[in-house]
C-alpha cells in the first residue's frame, strides 16, 4: 500500500469517527429534551398548587357572607365537589358530600374550615378555598357631597369614618356637622342616625362613629 493510499484511508477513518460522535451527541441532546416535559409538568403542578394556596391566602377574614352572595368553592383535586353556589334566602348552601350547611353569617375563612371538617370523612386532608365572586348582600350606599358617591362593599368593621374615606372624602362645602345614616328597621321604617364629623374627629362624641350594617345609606348634605 502506497503512502498516498494510507493517508486517504486515515482521513476516511477520522471522518467516520467524527460523524459517529456527532450522531451520539445529537441522540443525547434529544434524550435530554424528552425528559424536560416531565420536569416542566412537575413544575406546572407545583405552580398550580402554589397558586391555589395563594388564592386561599386572599380569602376574606372580614367579609360576612349573606343571602344571594355567589361563592366559588374549590376543593383541591376534587372537581366533583368544587363549584359555584348562590347563598339561599335562608343563608344556606348545599354541596356534594357536605350536604346542607349555613353559609350566611360566616366569613369565607370560617366557611372553608367548616367544609373541610365535613369532608374529612371522605377526603384525606381536604384543602378548601371559598371566594365571594359576586357580593349582593353586604353593600352600603354613600350619597351626597363626597368625591365618589355610590354603592360600596361592606366589611364587618366598616364605620362611618371608613365609609367617608372609601368615597374619597368630602367635597367642598359639604355640611360635615349634618351627616347622617339611614337604617331600615324590621318594621319597614327608617331610622336616622346623626353624625357630626367635627365632633367625632375631636373625640367629643366618638359613639357617633357607628359600625355600618348591610343596606345602610350614608348621606352627606
Amino acid at each position: 500500500m502506497t503512502l498516498t493510499t494510507k493517508l486517504i484511508s486515515t482521513i476516511q477513518t477520522a471522518t467516520l469517527l467524527a460523524l459517529l460522535s456527532v450522531g451520539l451527541f445529537a441522540q443525547s441532546g434529544s434524550s435530554s429534551g424528552q425528559q424536560a416535559p416531565a420536569a416542566n409538568s412537575d413544575k406546572s403542578v407545583n405552580e398550580n398548587r402554589a397558586a391555589q394556596v395563594s388564592e386561599k391566602g386572599r380569602s376574606d377574614d372580614a367579609y360576612v357572607i349573606g343571602a344571594n352572595d355567589v361563592l366559588a368553592i374549590s376543593v383541591w383535586k376534587e372537581p366533583d365537589v368544587s363549584r359555584s353556589v348562590t347563598v339561599r334566602s335562608d343563608g344556606k348552601i348545599s354541596l356534594p358530600l357536605v350536604g346542607e350547611l349555613q353559609a350566611g353569617g360566616q366569613t369565607p375563612r370560617q366557611l372553608e374550615q367548616e367544609i373541610a371538617t365535613r369532608l374529612k370523612s371522605y377526603i384525606s386532608e381536604p384543602e378548601v378555598t371559598v371566594i365571594v365572586t359576586d357580593s349582593k348582600s353586604q353593600k352600603i350606599n354613600i350619597l351626597g357631597m363626597v368625591a365618589r358617591p355610590g354603592a360600596y362593599l361592606l366589611t364587618s368593621s366598616t364605620t362611618v369614618l371608613d365609609a367617608i374615606a372609601m368615597a374619597g372624602g368630602f367635597k367642598d362645602f359639604a355640611k360635615k356637622k349634618s351627616v347622617y345614616v339611614l337604617r331600615a328597621s324590621a318594621d319597614g321604617t327608617q331610622k336616622r342616625i346623626p353624625f357630626n364629623y367635627n365632633e367625632v374627629i375631636k373625640g367629643t362624641n366618638p359613639e357617633q362613629n357607628v359600625k355600618l350594617l348591610a343596606g345602610d345609606t350614608l348621606v352627606v348634605p
